[in-house]
């Protein structure tokens, strides 16, 4: 009974990204995902979604019978809170898109890969990760098609495990990210949104009829949300390495929070 009140009460939806778990050091990303696992259990009492807008993970590919280490944590309250039927859904980012179906059948964890447009409460959504989307980074562009690119992860997967995920870490760690991480660097907020790549990829949609009440993206890592003309609001949704923020939706408006 306690159960079918709860999910009949829940009326949140709920949107974060970018945790990149794993980097700088286990130590510091255990500290995070302790605190993402906190948050999950908190929002989990009135979520009715929820939704891990990308880059979960610093660095995670799927062999056939391996997965990389860690993370039981997180994995564990997830397969929770699908288990209690709150749906979860996880964009894969440019970090974690290599996530093929491993999270799916062990954590209930609905994925997606392409922009998604979605309806709730009279209110239109337009979900997205971020990445490679807008004018311009054009080289990240191209290496995305090869990180798709099904014989290049063929290739990867004959690379002995131990080796994979070592290469893959060591360029984690070099990252921007990681810096941020390693020394608690804070990017701020979006002065002039207008020159963010995204705004004008929101835009552009908008030039061609698709619309949203609530554009809302991962992947550029500082919170901002900020209105675009015809009733429209882009959303960018911070992250978990120093920022720690999320939106939330009541049923009826979008607000970008942090987690104390």
């Amino acid at each position: 009974m306690t159960n079918t009140t709860n999910r009949t009460r829940a009326q949140k939806i709920y949107f974060a990204s970018d945790f990149h778990l794993g980097i700088p050091d286990r130590e510091t990303s255990l500290i995070r995902e302790k605190r993402l696992v906190d948050w999950l259990e908190h929002v989990r009492k009135d979520a009715r979604e929820i939704y891990l807008m990308g880059d979960v993970f610093d660095f995670w590919f799927e062999y056939k019978t391996v997965v990389p280490k860690g993370y039981v944590r997180l994995l564990g309250q997830l397969a929770r809170i699908t288990d209690a039927g709150i749906p979860v859904h996880l964009f894969r980012g440019n970090h974690d898109i290599w996530a093929f179906d491993y999270l799916e059948k062990e954590a209930g964890l609905v994925l997606h890969r392409k922009p998604v447009r979605m309806e709730r409460d009279g209110k239109t959504f337009y979900l997205a990760h971020g990445d490679g989307l807008g004018p311009g980074d054009s080289g990240y562009k191209f290496l995305k098609r090869v990180f798709e690119c099904r014989f290049c992860q063929w290739l990867f997967r004959w690379l002995h495990p131990d080796l994979g995920a070592r290469m893959g870490l060591f360029f984690s760690r070099r990252s921007r990210c990681s810096n941020m991480a390693r020394e608690g660097k804070n990017e701020g907020s979006l002065k002039d949104p207008e020159n963010e790549m995204l705004y004008r990829y929101t835009q552009d949609l908008i030039g061609k009829n698709i619309t949203a009440d609530y554009f809302i993206f991962g992947h550029r890592h500082r919170p901002l949300q900020v209105n675009i003309g015809k009733g429209c609001a882009m959303v960018i949704l911070g992250d978990w390495i120093t920022h720690f923020t999320y939106a939330v939706f009541d049923g009826k408006e979008l607000h970008l929070k942090k987690h104390p």
